[in-house]
């Protein structure tokens, strides 16, 4: 759903791009040519290629596993620099953003209630989401649903990611079970879709969502401490960002394959444009979040933790695929 809402038609885009026929290889041999035989694939062996030649194209750039031998040294530097950027994460995020904090007295049980309840269901849902795109991947969803018309994705997934969205949010918090099985369903939609992020090396989508949760955890901090509805303000203008970010989503479709200035600036608007305004929305949710709970505390909503939670999910899977990507980018660069 976040590739469907925030940036339409970019995975049929992407689908667009697999290569109608396979490469030859040319060799050199100080005999006579002899042109080799070359294997028939198997049909699931023409899947797979296809699917992960597919896969990679949507992100442009291919990440290269490391090597095994690597030294224990370069390990713990690399441990050391994930920590200075998440620290630094959270040491400018206060400086800039938490000068003033609230005077109240600290926050309320009810409002620390109400947020804790809305972060354990948001990690309860990209735990979801997480563990049904394993499964999904090794049953070899994946390589079906990169082998799919790109179109017939897009309507199913944009349907199904909507319906499941807004039938959470006007069910009832008393319909339990109802409630419930929607937003497993959401998640699970979340899941089918994103299940393509699995052909990734696993050491950059465990990098990507440290970096995620270092980013998000930092900005939800300062939400949770600032002021009283100091940031709800930014709604008009991160919805702004939003449409710009998502209408540079369409500019492989309208722009000519030879204005490659353009596209790299449309990625780049994508890429961290995207990133700061989903940060910029986690601060503007978390606020939300404690507004609604003193709002709740005098009667006038009703509490329901799971539809704040589905805010959050959707600002922390924006984040970690644009984290997959630039850290796929710059692991491409060092070659």
């Amino acid at each position: 759903m976040a590739f469907f809402l925030r940036r339409p038609f970019a995975v049929p885009t992407a689908l667009r791009q697999v290569p109608k026929a396979a490469n030859t290889a040319r060799f050199i041999h100080s005999s006579p040519f002899k042109p080799a035989q070359p294997k028939p694939l198997t049909p699931a062996s023409s899947i797979f290629a296809k699917s992960r030649q597919t896969f990679q194209n949507a992100f442009r750039r291919t990440y290269i596993q490391p090597t095994a031998n690597a030294s224990q040294g370069d390990r713990t530097q690399k441990l050391i620099y994930g920590a200075a950027i998440v620290g630094g994460t959270i040491l400018a995020t206060n400086l800039i953003f938490n000068r003033e904090t609230r005077e109240d007295g600290g926050m309320p049980h009810y409002e620390r209630s109400y947020l804790n309840e809305t972060f354990m269901h948001t990690g309860l849902g990209i735990g979801i989401i997480g563990i049904a795109a394993r499964a999904l991947h090794s049953s070899g969803w994946s390589y079906r649903l990169m082998a799919t018309n790109p179109w017939l994705v897009a309507g199913v997934g944009l349907v199904a990611s909507i319906g499941t969205m807004y039938g959470t949010f006007y069910t009832s918090p008393d319909n339990y079970v109802m409630k419930y099985g929607l937003w497993t369903g959401f998640n699970l939609t979340q899941a089918a879709l994103l299940s393509p992020l699995m052909f990734m090396h696993p050491a950059l989508l465990a990098r990507a969502g440290l970096y995620t949760v270092g980013m998000m955890g930092s900005i939800a901090f300062v939400g949770a401490t600032a002021k009283q509805e100091k940031y709800l303000y930014l709604g008009a203008p991160l919805l702004a960002g939003v449409t710009i970010v998502a209408l540079s989503g369409f500019a492989p479709l309208v722009l000519p394959s030879t204005a490659t200035r353009a596209l790299m600036w449309s990625e780049k608007i994508w890429l961290y444009g995207g990133l700061a305004v989903f940060g910029g929305f986690t601060l503007y949710d978390v606020q939300k979040i404690l507004h609604h709970a003193r709002m709740s505390e005098r009667g006038l909503v009703r509490k329901d933790v799971v539809n704040e939670s589905v805010s959050l999910e959707l600002d922390f899977i924006n984040i970690f695929i644009r984290m997959v990507q630039i850290l796929g980018m710059r692991n491409n660069n060092r070659r």
